[in-house]
């Protein structure tokens, strides 16, 4: 037994990496929920309100651009590197943000942050699988997991109360300090990790190259599809805030184009049809991840503009949702666990759930006839909802992958979550322009934004069913190799 608590995730042999990881992944949390509560206050002070959406699709973008391009130097030299320049990179992007005069540079720090966190949290996951041995990963996994409640409760209410107290740039403050500690905490030991693959440091992984010891071109590989994906992307979110229709629509369909060309390098095959299999479950994850982060991203901004509550009561329904995330999660686990078998129920059930808690939240953000707090509780609805569809989807997904996969499918799911916060954001960021443009209110932008996160969630419900192929087996492939 002695022996067994000595070699554990806070032994003396791993209890310095294990801080580092969880702090890390606490950061990241912190600034999610943090900066999302008092970001209705930084757009309006900056003069950001007809590009709010911005305010988070810059930070998710990047983040696809930080995890892809992190990834592919640990494969080359190991973790070490790319986890510097990541933390380096996002207290950077803190600073920026913190200094920023105007909401342009705000956006650049966002972005920076962003790459930032993608690297932080792709090497959290690449130290685990180096660093512990198997029978400790399950046990490091769960202590990521817990690195977003702490957060969840604190983030919203301390970030309102320092914006409060000493402005919102307090809240960026806060963080580069706490970066440092991770930093010192967590690089010595990333720094003595080898690639799994054991190349030579400056060297590709041998699985990189194609039979024949010929090298895929740079325009055909991951970090290359990432660039196309973020740039048509933005181009796309940036089209929508044109006022000239000509442009709008010439810009939108462009960037869209692109976007398409480079999902299609960097998910399954079928993944854009929603074929039935784990094309399907990536485009559920698309899906529910849109209808969560979209709706939540202008929960803040609802409540603090058209009910008049403060950041510290808006930021209640950021945690509420968190929280019972969480609380769904671990109900479908047990769920599972009790009952292995279909788990189309579940997710159709969750799906429905997260839809009735969307609008209860949309009518208490919108109804000036309720209590502002109903917002509250139906995203606390909301979360139950997630936390069952999300845990059962991406069971569903990965145990219909093949194990020489599950690498390539998880970074597809978590490139779908990532880019449906992304363009549903800047979708509903859009609506506020448009409305405002044309002499409309806030009020009219979020009841359309609602309306499409609700329709995504109906869309969602359906897609239930085709996460089940129909014949009980299916070939995964990459997209790419379709071109």
């Amino acid at each position: 037994m002695a022996r067994q608590v000595d070699d554990g995730v806070f032994s003396a042999r791993h209890r310095a990496l294990t801080s580092g990881v969880v702090l890390s992944v606490g950061l990241v949390a912190f600034e999610s929920l943090g900066v999302a509560t008092v970001l209705p206050e930084i757009a309006g002070r900056l003069g950001g309100l007809d590009a709010y959406g911005w305010g988070l699709s810059a930070l998710m973008l990047a983040q696809i651009l930080g995890a892809v391009a992190a990834g592919r130097d640990a494969d080359r030299r190991g973790p070490g590197r790319p986890l510097a320049l990541g933390l380096l990179v996002f207290a950077a992007g803190c600073a920026l943000a913190g200094a920023a005069g105007s909401w342009p540079v705000f956006l650049l720090g966002r972005f920076a942050q962003g790459l930032g966190v993608g690297a932080v949290m792709g090497m959290a996951y690449a130290m685990i699988g180096l660093a512990y041995p198997e029978r400790l990963r399950a046990r490091m996994f769960a202590l990521l997991s817990s690195a977003w409640t702490v957060p969840s409760l604190i983030g919203p209410t301390l970030a309102a109360v320092v914006a409060d107290g000493v402005g919102w740039r307090g809240v960026f403050v806060l963080l580069p300090p706490l970066v440092a500690v991770a930093a010192v905490l967590t690089l010595p030991g990333a720094r003595a990790l080898r690639p799994a693959g054991g190349s030579p440091a400056g060297e590709a992984p041998a699985d990189e190259a194609p039979a024949g010891g010929v090298e895929r071109p740079w325009w055909k590989g991951p970090v290359a599809a990432s660039v196309l994906l973020t740039a048509g992307t933005g181009l796309f979110i940036q089209a929508l805030l044109l006022d000239r229709p000509v442009p709008l629509v010439v810009l939108a369909v462009l960037g869209l184009a692109v976007a398409v060309v480079a999902v299609r390098r960097v998910t399954p095959a079928g993944t854009l049809t929603a074929r039935r299999g784990v094309g399907a479950g990536v485009a559920l994850r698309f899906l529910l991840c849109g209808v969560y982060f979209g709706s939540e991203a202008f929960l803040p901004l609802g409540l603090t503009e058209l009910r008049g509550v403060s950041a510290a009561e808006a930021g209640l329904g950021l945690s509420a949702g968190a929280l019972t995330w969480v609380a769904g999660s671990a109900l479908q686990a047990g769920r599972d666990g009790a009952r292995r078998g279909d788990r189309t129920a579940s997710m159709v059930l969750g799906s429905l759930v997260l839809l009735a808690g969307l609008v209860v939240m949309a009518f208490g953000v919108l109804a000036g006839a309720v209590p502002a707090l109903t917002a509250v509780v139906g995203w606390a609805i909301g979360g139950v909802g997630m936390g069952v569809a999300f845990n059962a989807a991406t069971t569903e997904t990965t145990e219909r992958t093949p194990a020489a996969r599950q690498g390539e499918i998880g970074a597809a799911l978590q490139l779908a979550q990532t880019l449906a916060t992304a363009v549903v954001s800047g979708i509903g960021g859009a609506t506020i322009a448009i409305a405002h443009a044309h002499g409309g209110r806030t009020h009219t932008a979020l009841v359309v934004t609602f309306v499409i996160t609700g329709c995504l969630a109906v869309l969602a419900t359906l897609l239930a069913f085709r996460l089940r192929p129909a014949g009980g087996t299916e070939t995964v492939s990459l997209g790419a190799a379709l071109d």
